[in-house]
């Protein structure tokens, strides 16, 4: 995360969006200066650190109106607040007809400014049909009005997701929570084909990500030998398998057992048997001289071949987002 705010910084991002408050404390505590607006929940018991770092939380709760208020004037502040409205995902946000009371609740407060308010699209990557997403666009624009009413002060309106910025263009308003995105990744392949079906400029987006592991060892497996656990893999023939260091725990996913592939020497090498926590098996019979450390590709280029985070989430039968955010935390990064 901190490496990844430092290249948004110094591409133009004027803010910051994270999902918690240890995320934007964090980004805080390493000099990052500048809007950070928090996009998950803050229990109650961490708003003091919210006003204390300067942060900007999403709410739709009025317990946390109340507890930020406290807090506020406990240290002498001022916070910032951006509220969720209710358009159609029914996931966080206030409901339109509950909208003009919250909104008179946090403007009665002398410490709690409201700052922006913004929705969430449910159906924007997953069809090339956006009837829905439409209907959110036009409940958006109502309720805003309806808020304007109440509170006359000019508020960021913020609605876009990555999808949403790539084909509405009137989405994008105050603040644009560009979001995977950023890493170079489409958001679906139906977001690419509606791009295309309405004539958007075509992106040149190029993945930010390659992971790599090493071979941790080569050996022989005779011909008839098992791979692995539960027995699920038996050589057909002499097999020479190289052992990586890396397993579902590190966020290589255990349904990628016996479909996945590698790339190693600029070859694709098969996973055999079952992947382990800290550990799989590619089969290198095809692949000569692959030796003790050689550079293995997960999800990348290797000579003229690609393994892609879509291709993975295919094999495991879910989406890209997920492949990248469970790579674990506590593996190297390393900026090129």
């Amino acid at each position: 995360m901190l490496e990844a705010a430092k290249i948004f910084r110094e591409a133009g991002a004027d803010w910051l969006c994270v999902n918690n408050v240890d995320e934007g404390v964090a980004l805080r505590e390493a000099g990052a200066s500048g809007p950070v607006l928090i996009m998950g929940y803050v229990p109650l018991d961490a708003l003091g650190d919210v006003v204390a770092q300067d942060l900007e939380p999403v709410i739709y709760n009025q317990e946390s109106v109340a507890a930020l208020e406290q807090q506020a004037r406990k240290q002498g502040k001022t916070a910032r607040v951006h509220l969720k409205i209710e358009t159609g995902t029914h996931r966080q946000g206030v409901l339109e007809r509950n909208v003009p009371d919250f909104v008179r609740a946090i403007d009665a407060t002398s410490s709690v400014r409201l700052a922006g308010v913004g929705t969430h699209f449910a159906n924007i990557e997953d069809t090339t049909n956006h009837e829905f997403a439409e209907s959110q666009i036009v409940a958006f624009n109502r309720i805003a009005e309806a808020i304007a009413q109440v509170h006359p002060q000019p508020l960021l309106r913020h609605t876009a997701c990555s999808a949403a910025v790539l084909l509405f263009n009137r989405t994008h308003l105050d603040l644009a929570r560009i979001g995977i995105s950023l890493y170079g990744l489409w958001p679906s392949k139906e977001t690419y084909v509606s791009c295309l079906e309405r004539g958007k400029p075509s992106l040149d987006l190029t993945a930010a990500l390659t992971w790599k592991t090493r071979i941790a060892q080569v050996k022989e497996v005779p011909e008839g030998g098992y791979v692995g656990y539960g027995l699920t893999w038996r050589a057909t023939r002499p097999t020479t398998i190289a052992v990586l260091p890396v397993g579902y725990y590190e966020g290589f996913d255990r349904e990628l057992s016996g479909i996945a592939h590698v790339l190693v020497r600029g070859k694709r090498a098969p996973v055999r048997g079952r992947v382990c926590m800290n550990m799989c098996m590619v089969d290198v019979t095809d692949i000569p001289g692959a030796a003790l450390e050689d550079e293995v590709v997960l999800i990348g280029r290797q000579g003229d071949e690609k393994i892609t985070a879509e291709q993975i989430a295919a094999w495991c039968g879910t989406i890209s987002y997920e492949i990248v955010s469970r790579i674990h935390p506590s593996l190297p990064r390393v900026l090129v």
